[in-house]
C-alpha cells in the first residue's frame, strides 16, 4: 500500500464544515510531549457563529475522561490536571470515549489555544484505537489573536486572558480552560468581523491566522 493510499485509509471523509457552529476545545494528558505521551481527557464547547457574532452555547457541550490500562501516576501531573489514578480507571473506554466525541464534533471547525498540542493528541488517539481520524479542520486561536491585536504582546492563554478581562475559575482542568478559550474567542469576534468585512467565516479566520508566521 501506497503512503498515499494510507494516509486516504486512516481519513475518515467528514461533511461539508459546519460553519456556524465551532467546537472550542482542550485535553488533558500524561505529559507534555503530544507525540509520546497518553490522552487522559477532552473537553469541548459549541461556539454559535452565524457570521456575525459568537455565542458561547454552555449546554451545547462534551467532556470525558479516557480509560488508561495502565494508570499514571506521576504525582506532579495528576496535581495539575486532578485526573487521578482512580479516576484513570473508571473512565470511559477509549473506543466509546473518541466514538462519542466524534460523534459530539459533526461537521463542526476544531479550535483550540496552541492547537498543535490537542491536535496531535486527539488524532493520535484515533489512529491507535480507531484506525482513522477525524477530518475536520482546526484553528489555532494564538495566531488568530495575535493578527487581530497586533499591539497585544502576549502569548500564553493567561495572558490573553488577562488582556481580555477573562476569569477562569480552575487553571489547567480542561473543561474551565475550554469555556476559558471559548470566552476568548467571543471577545476576538468583533475584531474578526472588522478584518473580515463584518462576516466571519472559517475559512477566513485560518487565512488571518495564517498571516501570523510572515509578521513574525
Amino acid at each position: 500500500m501506497s503512503f498515499l493510499q494510507s494516509l486516504t485509509r486512516r481519513l475518515r471523509p467528514g461533511p461539508d464544515i459546519d460553519d456556524s457552529r465551532w467546537v472550542v476545545l482542550d485535553v488533558e494528558s500524561s505529559g507534555l510531549d503530544p507525540k509520546r505521551d497518553r490522552l487522559l481527557a477532552i473537553a469541548a464547547i459549541a461556539v454559535t457563529t452565524g457570521g456575525h457574532r459568537a455565542r458561547v452555547v454552555p449546554g451545547d457541550s462534551f467532556e470525558v475522561v479516557l480509560r488508561q490500562d495502565v494508570s499514571i501516576a506521576d504525582k506532579g501531573n495528576i496535581l495539575l490536571h486532578g485526573i487521578g489514578v482512580g479516576a484513570q480507571r473508571k473512565g470511559v473506554p477509549p473506543v466509546a470515549a473518541l466514538t462519542a466525541f466524534e460523534r459530539f464534533i459533526g461537521s463542526s471547525p476544531l479550535i483550540a489555544f496552541h492547537a498543535a498540542f490537542d491536535q496531535t493528541l486527539i488524532l493520535r488517539a484515533f489512529d491507535t484505537v480507531l484506525g482513522y481520524r477525524p477530518a475536520n479542520p482546526w484553528l489555532d486561536l494564538e495566531p488568530l489573536a495575535a493578527v487581530l491585536n497586533p499591539k497585544v504582546r502576549a502569548r500564553s492563554l493567561d495572558e490573553w486572558m488577562a488582556q481580555m478581562n477573562i476569569r477562569c475559575a480552575v487553571r489547567h482542568q480542561a473543561a474551565a480552560d475550554t469555556l476559558a478559550t471559548a470566552e476568548l474567542l467571543q471577545k476576538l469576534w468583533p475584531a474578526a468581523q472588522r478584518d473580515m468585512g463584518g462576516k466571519v467565516t472559517f475559512a477566513a479566520a485560518s487565512r488571518l491566522a495564517a498571516q501570523r508566521r510572515w509578521l513574525t
